[in-house]
């Protein structure tokens, strides 16, 4: 076994049928954002204003999966994953969004697939991470209710493509974190900022990830399809009634508003004035049998728990976060708590929901301060933030959760949106510089752990 620290689980304990896998996006790290006919995506615009990406960052070079995949595959199997999630580039696929496909676009994800199926690697494919075609922005973008038809076109597009040899799809990536941070808060691309923008892209989210089950459905047979939620147990900071009603608000928002209407109970009302907003201004109530899809699984990205307390001042929520840093809990680089007692309870209270067949892990990961010293990434905090959430979900199993697979995020370190290049999640270290690839300690101690499966 590994020595970097002592094992308290086995990869066996989870069952010789449970999926290990790493996941990673188009965006973040594929690079070649100009060539081979692809077009630019809202990151590739939004990270040339000034002062959106720390340091300057952008996703021109990333990590050159484009170019490198077949070393980063490799590097995959080597440490004894079988499942490799990506996404696609919508821009790479399709330059303008809608209308022509790019043959050069299709024929690199028809390379990465073939390569996975010869390493032995599951292909997982995420269709929608975060990086919508610019031409589509300039029309609206997700406050678009045309949007619904191409995104339609997309999954129509990869479904007839790549549907013979992949039949694990996950239609949208964590739609609370990109609808309320590109068109609400305006800290991710496209950056829109009000209510005027946050309703309407809420609500053609909903509906073209329940259109994009559909699609698939219809085009892939024998397809295994999910989407992908971000999570957060929401904490009431005191035991006071106004602190109990902001952490409720909160919660409909961080974890109820996209799963209920896809499990078919629609917008979660609760007499939060927000919520009537939302379906007034979308008419929402004539929808709620199209934002329904009977998915196969549902994917759960739980990073840390997120305690609050009531603030009048801040507009919608009335609250704001007590941060992890203020409590003096233990944290990660980016101020995230580590709590991995929380992470079982997300999993358990998205399981109770009932009609939830499988669940799957499609991502968890941490931030650290990494640091390369004489060819070696000695990051134990990673390694005991994957024991204490592994040894979290195995609890969870034992309780009769279905949950079927673990993604970490992520393979190696890459263009962490607005965060840019400093924050670090990867079991691989990346010197963008040069590019060259150091398996850190954490990636070693997956590949011992995962021996013993």
């Amino acid at each position: 076994m590994c020595a970097y620290l002592k094992n308290t689980i086995t990869a066996s304990a989870f069952g010789k049928d449970f999926l290990w896998g790493v996941a990673m996006a188009a965006q973040q790290n594929e690079g070649a954002w100009n060539v081979d006919g692809r077009g630019p995506s809202i990151w590739d615009v939004f990270a040339r204003r000034q002062g959106k990406i720390k340091e300057g960052g952008k996703p021109t070079h990333a990590c050159d999966f484009y170019y490198r995949y077949k070393d980063d595959l490799l590097l995959t199997k080597a440490l004894g994953f079988s499942v490799f999630r990506f996404s696609i580039s919508w821009s790479r696929v399709l330059p303008e969004g809608m209308g022509r496909t790019n043959k050069e676009g299709l024929a690199f994800y028809h390379k990465v697939i073939d390569e996975c199926i010869q390493l032995g690697l599951t292909p997982y494919i995420t269709l929608y991470h975060w990086d919508l075609p610019q031409a589509l922005e300039k029309e609206g973008g997700w406050t678009n209710h045309n949007i619904i038809k191409w995104f339609a076109r997309f999954v129509t597009v990869c479904a007839e493509e790549y549907g013979d040899k992949v039949k694990n799809w996950i239609v949208m990536n964590e739609p609370a974190g990109f609808t309320s941070l590109g068109y609400m808060l305006g800290k991710h691309a496209p950056g829109k900022t009000g209510l005027a923008n946050f309703l309407p892209a809420i609500h053609h989210t909903v509906m073209a990830t329940a259109e994009g089950g559909r699609v698939l459905r219809a085009l892939v047979p024998n397809a295994h399809i999910g989407t992908t939620f971000s999570c957060s147990e929401i904490i009431p900071f005191t035991d006071t009634e106004e602190d109990k009603q902001a952490a409720k608000r909160v919660d409909i928002l961080a974890n109820r508003l996209f799963i209920e209407p896809a499990l078919g109970r629609g917008y979660p009302r609760d007499d939060f004035k927000f919520m009537e907003k939302l379906e007034m201004h979308n008419h929402a109530w004539k929808y709620t049998e199209r934002m329904h899809f009977n998915f196969d699984f549902i994917g759960l990205q739980n990073y840390f728990p997120v305690v609050v307390k009531y603030n009048a001042l801040m507009p919608i929520i009335q609250a704001s976060e007590v941060k992890a840093v203020t409590r003096k809990v233990p944290h990660t680089a980016m101020g995230w708590e580590i709590n991995a007692d929380s992470f079982y309870r997300i999993i358990k209270r998205f399981w109770l929901y009932g009609n939830v067949k499988e669940i799957f892990i499609t991502e968890s990961g941490a931030a650290f301060k990494d640091k390369l010293q004489n060819g070696v990434v000695n990051d134990a905090e990673r390694i005991n933030y994957h024991q204490q959430y592994l040894q979290a979900l195995l609890k969870a199993k034992h309780e009769g959760m279905n949950v079927k697979g673990y993604f970490a995020w992520t393979l190696m370190d890459n263009f962490e949106w607005a965060e840019g290049y400093k924050t670090r999640f990867g079991l691989i270290h990346v010197d963008f510089n040069t590019q060259l690839r150091t398996i850190k300690n954490s990636g070693y101690w997956f590949r011992d752990f995962l021996q013993h499966s």
